[in-house]
């Protein structure tokens, strides 16, 4: 999870790439010993060398190293007791050596505004770049593989007309990936700060970071002992920081020393120093493919993930790992390249995830500012995902329950079961059940099966059970199945399930989400083809513009001003009849390329009125909708709105935008936001990843201080209370979990073992309250130990 060492430098051997167009064919001679290029001599393609060589002695393996053999960039490297295992056991000779040189650590260290929190046993180990590359030097000629230094690679077309195989190991600007990217697709993406990978001759008692907040903006500094002697020293900051601060015009010696000044107390005064350390900004590299004919990419060349995590080093070594394996066991090197691939890319691209959480974390480490010195801390620590509530109470109890207190957990309560109040409503719990769409209603009227479906949610223990988008029409139906409070009959059948969740589930508050489909309705139900238009039996759409949703929809009648008035009381109209059904807090659905979404999205809003153009205008009508509701809204009961907060798609709303649309709907009177992403367009293109859509959420909760609704692949209790304890939002709206266990709630509580206020068993179900037990699977231990 820490920083290893730089990517920006490429360490291998680079020559000129023949064109593009050339296909690459492996070698048509038969009965000569497996040869094997190698282009470039970082630890990937050394270990890589290593591990070939040694499971086929007759294979003639070649490096190809642009630099000399002490040339390096970057100082320590990290490497996990994970990798550490794998290299153990591919090749003790090499674990063996790198044992003898690491330095271990347990701590980590924040200091935040003077005030340093240690948290422990995270457990580390780290030695030189140069020294790891020294014993991979020596393993690689004591097997027999030929080293040529300070020698650039022939162009990899002509490596693969002689060779069996041809590694590319050049490092994240490698000319190999580019010189096939019609075939490797790379996606190369900067991102938003600078960084200088310098050293201190002193080592640091424990991974160290350290915020400095300067005149011109905040810097960062990440620090870890690589030798008994020495530490790497990373220094970071925004791009326009950076610039304000004067970094831009300074050389190399000059930047050092400032560095030095301005993180003198971390330093103890000591100077840093240099090698060929230039600031730099850091690019994620992802490619669609990794193999082209006898060709294969690894490392830094296949794929980057940022130094916060320090997984660079890991990543090569890890790939070398898994080529080496999938040659010995598939029968042809087309199947072993692709098993490489196979086994590698979902790896990568779960760290890759994690590292890009960790690298907005420090880009967005402004927003943070103001925490308490504790919550900073375990913010921190848990920026990537990867580290959660759960696993850091294994590594450190005692710093854990220091935050846990910070927050007002009592004792022996987790941070998902502590209140939340928005008005004149006190949720018991932060679990919220999130709207999902169930089209089993007939003409609107939500039947037994909403009863027994948000029912069931109720007893399990939720403090808040949504519905799904209750509509306000009949044209405002997304499907022939779905629900509206557009009539008297709707209204009394909620009624009905609002006062089954009153009375059997005392203590879970029931809200209603309002919306109208726009040019999203007239489609069949979902399991029918989702989006897909009715065969028969359509009714006609409206939007903010006449913009299909799918090249094949509806196209919809831009809306005019007299049709604006009527939506508008439709939506009036349905909120006093959820108010009156018993509701305890209202949702307006501005989300998901809906009506009111619409509007908002410069995509789907092409008016040229006063309800397009600028952000201002755009929400100029879901402004109106949310001041008609609210006006008939009881003043005690909570209103929230949902959004989507970036349209995962270019020219589409932002993050920057669902800031200002947070803003503004809080203006109004909103109680919270409920942050969303995506379903605008069809054509976009969603980073999907475990709780993928919550930095928006708590961009939006330290931006404005409104209180916030984070959902999205949010799927387990600990991540409920990473996120919570974080300050990343206040509440978290599960849907999936939901659908998979209704008494989700109540069984997060029995496996944390908790019994108290922040949720209660229903009187029948008290019985079922500890985990049944298993048959079990152990077998009687040994009462003897016998020596061999």
């Amino acid at each position: 999870m820490l920083p290893a060492e730089g990517n920006a430098t490429p360490s291998g051997g680079r020559g000129t790439a023949r064109p593009a167009a050339t296909n690459p064919q492996p070698p048509m001679a038969t009965g000569h010993a497996p040869r094997v290029a190698i282009i470039g001599g970082g630890p990937g393609g050394l270990y890589a060398a290593a591990l070939l060589k040694r499971l086929d002695p007759t294979r003639e393996v070649t490096v190809w190293e642009r630099n000399a053999p002490d040339d390096t960039f970057g100082f320590g490297v990290v490497l996990s007791d994970e990798t550490l295992g794998g290299i153990e056991h591919a090749d003790p000779v090499v674990y063996e050596a790198l044992r003898e040189e690491f330095v271990r650590w347990d701590d980590i260290d924040i200091v935040h505004r003077g005030i340093r929190e240690t948290s422990g046993g995270h457990g580390f180990a780290a030695l030189g770049r140069k020294r790891l590359l020294e014993i991979l030097h020596d393993r690689c000629r004591a097997l027999g593989v030929e080293l040529r230094f300070r020698t650039e690679a022939p162009d990899p077309a002509s490596l693969a007309e002689t060779h069996d195989l041809v590694i590319a190991a050049d490092g994240v600007h490698s000319t190999t990936r580019e010189a096939y990217s019609h075939v490797f697709r790379p996606h190369v993406a900067a991102h938003h700060c600078r960084y200088v990978w310098l050293a201190a001759d002193f080592a640091f008692e424990a991974f160290r970071f350290e915020i400095a907040e300067t005149e011109h903006g905040v810097m960062q500094l990440h620090g870890y002992p690589y030798a008994a002697d020495a530490s790497t020293v990373i220094v970071e900051m925004r791009e326009e920081v950076w610039r304000a601060a004067g970094f831009d015009e300074l050389d190399e010696q000059e930047s050092v020393e400032r560095c030095a000044k301005i993180f003198a107390e971390a330093l103890g005064g000591r100077a840093l120093k240099s090698n060929k350390s230039a600031w730099t900004t850091f690019r994620t590299v992802v490619n669609e493919r990794w193999s082209h004919g006898n060709i294969v990419l690894l490392g830094d060349a296949a794929h980057t993930a940022h130094f916060s995590i320090g997984s660079g080093t890991k990543l090569a070594v890890e790939d070398a790992l898994a080529l080496a394996a999938c040659l010995e066991e598939q029968p042809s090197m087309e199947q072993a390249l692709a098993a490489y691939e196979e086994e590698r890319k979902p790896v990568v691209a779960s760290t890759q995830r994690a590292a890009r959480a960790s690298l907005e974390w420090f880009e967005n480490l402004g927003l943070y500012l103001d925490q308490s010195s504790r919550q900073f801390a375990f913010n921190l620590l848990t920026r990537s995902r990867r580290v959660t509530h759960d696993n850091l109470r294994l590594r450190d109890a005692h710093f854990t329950e220091a935050v846990e207190r910070d927050h007002g957990c009592p004792p022996g309560t987790p941070p998902m079961f502590t209140p939340f109040r928005m008005r004149g409503l006190t949720l018991r719990n932060r679990v919220v059940v999130s709207p999902m769409d169930m089209y089993s209603a007939t003409d609107g009227v939500p039947g037994d099966f909403h009863l027994v479906h948000l029912g069931a949610r109720a007893l399990g223990g939720a403090g808040l059970v949504m519905t799904e988008m209750v509509c306000v029409s009949p044209e405002g139906r997304i499907t022939p199945g779905c629900t509206g409070l557009y009539t008297g009959r709707q209204a009394d059948s909620w009624r009905r399930i609002v006062q089954f969740v009153h009375e059997r589930a005392p203590g879970t508050a029931i809200g209603v989400q309002l919306g109208h489909s726009g040019r999203k309705g007239s489609t069949k139900l979902m399991w029918e083809g989702m989006d897909e238009p009715l065969e028969d039996g359509n009714w006609p759409l409206v939007a903010a513009s006449p913009i299909p949703y799918k090249p094949y929809s509806q196209t919809p009648r831009e809306l005019s001003r007299a049709q604006l008035t009527d939506i508008r009381e439709q939506f009036t109209a349905a909120a006093w009849r959820a108010a009156r059904a018993g509701f305890d807090l209202l949702e307006l659905h501005c989300a998901h390329g809906y009506l009111l979404s619409g509007f908002l999205s410069p995509l789907t809003n092409h008016r040229t009125d006063a309800y397009g153009g600028t952000l201002e205008k755009r929400l100029r009508f879901p402004l109106e909708v949310f001041d008609a509701v609210r006006s008939v809204w009881p003043q005690e009961r909570p209103m929230t709105v949902r959004i989507s907060a970036t349209d995962w798609a270019e020219g589409g709303t932002g993050a920057e935008d669902a800031v200002e649309i947070a803003r503004a709907f809080a203006a109004h009177g909103a109680d919270a936001i409920d942050v969303s992403t995506g379903q605008v367009v069809a054509d976009e293109q969603p980073e999907f990843g475990r709780s993928y859509q919550t930095p928006y959420a708590d961009r939006i909760r330290h931006t404005t201080g409104l209180p916030v609704i984070a959902v999205g692949a949010i799927s387990s209790w600990d991540d409920v209370n990473s996120l919570i304890l974080a300050g990343r939002t206040d509440l978290c709206a599960l849907a999936r979990p939901h659908l998979y266990d209704p008494h989700w709630t109540l069984h997060a509580a029995a496996e944390q073992g908790y019994d108290g206020p922040g949720v209660v068993w229903p009187t029948p179900y008290r019985a079922g309250s500890r985990r049944p037990q298993t048959g079990r699977t152990d077998g009687p231990k040994p009462r003897l130990k016998l020596g061999t």
